[in-house]
């Protein structure tokens, strides 16, 4: 009995893995690095004044990362924003396993090209620790989001976190996986 795999787990073993052992010259295969989770965090500011804008958020990042998504509360009272400890004010997903690599491989071959003007991302978000950081700046270059329906564009940061000692590990790595780094710094 053959069980689903998602593509990018099956050239992690097949391709990125042996070819990161090569590069990086590791004694074991347990020190090639390797993608732990992908965190995607939505924060809203505006949520202050409309409640109905987290729902829509935990609503559409349930759609684009196939996994239900969860409201962030604000964890102290800030007078000059209006906001009291316990709104909430975004959403977030932790993604793990398969559905993680789903998403990784939907971003980076559907959702990263249909960016206005993209020219790859810039490899300034590593911080230090072998995780990335990059920003979104409109939720609706993902597929799963009808422009129509959407009333606000808002953008998220998306983390990957990964077993890297080094940011060169974590870049060779992403960039193994098919990640479009641009040229310039």
């Amino acid at each position: 009995m053959k069980t689903y795999q998602p593509r990018l787990r099956a050239a992690y073993m097949a391709e990125v893995a042996p070819g990161l052992m090569k590069e990086f010259k590791y004694k074991s295969s347990m020190q090639v690095p390797r993608l732990l989770k992908i965190s995607v965090n939505q924060g809203l500011g505006s949520a202050v004044g409309d409640k109905k804008l987290v729902e829509n958020a935990v609503s559409e990042m349930t759609m684009i990362t196939g996994q239900k998504a969860v409201q962030t509360v604000s964890k102290k009272d800030i007078s000059n924003f209006k906001l009291r400890k316990g709104m909430p004010i975004g959403a977030r997903v932790t993604l793990r396993g398969d559905k993680m690599y789903e998403f990784l491989d939907r971003l980076i071959a559907v959702s990263l090209p249909r960016t206005r003007d993209f020219r790859g991302v810039q490899a300034k978000g590593f911080d230090g620790r072998g995780n990335f950081t990059f920003g979104v700046k409109e939720q609706i270059i993902f597929p799963e989001i009808d422009i129509d329906k959407t009333p606000k564009i808002t953008g998220m940061d998306i983390t990957f976190v990964t077993t890297a000692k080094t940011d060169a590990e974590a870049k060779a790595l992403l960039t193994a996986f098919g990640f479009p780094f641009s040229d310039k710094k």
